[in-house]
């Protein structure tokens, strides 16, 4: 009996020892779990993500400043053009034609004034002339050296030499103020050949910033009229727009540190930092912003965008970023 009692206490110890170590492992790893958690949350306190994110730019629609029919197009669809270059011209004969017009009007006007002007001093001349005449045959009358009708012939001279000085100075001048009806003509018909000069110049139409041509809804031989788009030019200057829940603004300002994953290139973490914090909500600023006043309110967390700018070099060769890219940016509250 002593030996069977041994027996079975020696195979009730060895059936103990898997268990014992079965729970000393479980209790290692709940413990290491427990730890590895605690640094987790710990480390996840100290950031703040959301998907709600988009690559964001400012394009720049490219639109003639007058109408006609395009004689040249010098971009094709995706092509980087620098500020200043020329990339459509549109036909300007009757631009042209416009300028030269507005250019005879104004040199007509210029010499019926220098003309006036003449008149004018032709007119005082003669008055004066006149006014001498008479007061020399009103004297020799008085003294009875001349006859009546010569002196009455003085005074028809004179009468007449007043009414062309006053049809002269009328020709000339619009009031008393001596402002003149020829300069004024003169100041119109100038402007009118300043704008024709000018709408002359904006048949040829330049890149008015530096980008990417997109939407390139032009060719040669359409007719365009002014303001309607040609293309939209995307700058290579993006930034990342980011609508972060209410709640998750708490610690977060201008300055701190983003680490931004770009879908499109999921093995590669950009370097950025918040710009700046809209102070609005998107809701708030959209065209028709809720009225919680209404009584049918209810509440709902809202979103604010972040402005995050990158803060390291791009290579373009290798990450082609553009506006619309999803994105999802881990900023670093503490």
């Amino acid at each position: 009996m002593e030996e069977k009692e041994i027996q079975e206490q020696q195979n009730t110890e060895e059936t103990q020892k898997p268990k014992g170590r079965k729970r000393a492992i479980l209790a290692v790893v709940i413990g290491v779990v427990a730890i590895l958690s605690a640094i987790y949350i710990h480390h996840e306190m100290q950031y703040q993500s959301t998907d709600d994110a988009y690559v964001e730019t400012t394009t720049v629609n490219v639109a003639p400043r007058v109408s006609g029919q395009i004689e040249e197009v010098y971009v094709t669809d995706n092509q980087f053009v620098k500020e200043g270059d020329l990339v459509a011209v549109i036909d300007p004969e009757d631009y042209k034609i416009k300028l030269e017009q507005a250019d005879s009007t104004y040199e007509k006007i210029k010499l019926d004034q220098s003309n006036a002007k003449a008149n004018l001093t032709a007119a005082q001349s003669n008055i004066d002339l006149a006014r001498k005449d008479l007061e020399r045959y009103k004297n020799l009358y008085e003294q009875g050296a001349v006859s009546k009708q010569t002196y009455d012939a003085a005074v028809v001279k004179y009468d007449s030499a007043q009414a062309n000085l006053t049809q002269a100075n009328q020709a000339l001048f619009s009031d008393k103020s001596g402002k003149t009806v020829a300069d004024a003509n003169l100041r119109t018909a100038k402007a009118a050949k300043d704008k024709a000069a000018l709408d002359l110049s904006y048949t040829k139409i330049y890149a008015p910033q530096s980008g990417t041509v997109s939407s390139r809804r032009v060719e040669k031989g359409m007719y365009v009229t002014a303001g309607a788009p040609l293309f939209t030019l995307v700058p290579e200057n993006v930034w990342v727009v980011a609508n972060f829940k209410e709640n998750q603004l708490t610690n977060m300002k201008p300055g701190q540190i983003v680490d931004i994953k770009i879908d499109t290139y999921p093995g590669k973490v950009f370097k950025g930092k918040v710009d700046s914090i809209q102070r609005a909500s998107g809701a708030k600023s959209s065209l028709f912003p809720p009225e919680n006043a209404v009584g049918s309110f209810v509440k709902i967390v809202q979103r604010i965008p972040v402005k995050i700018v990158f803060t390291e070099d791009i290579d373009s060769s290798k990450f082609n970023i553009v506006p619309g890219m999803s994105v999802v940016p881990k900023v670093k509250v503490k």
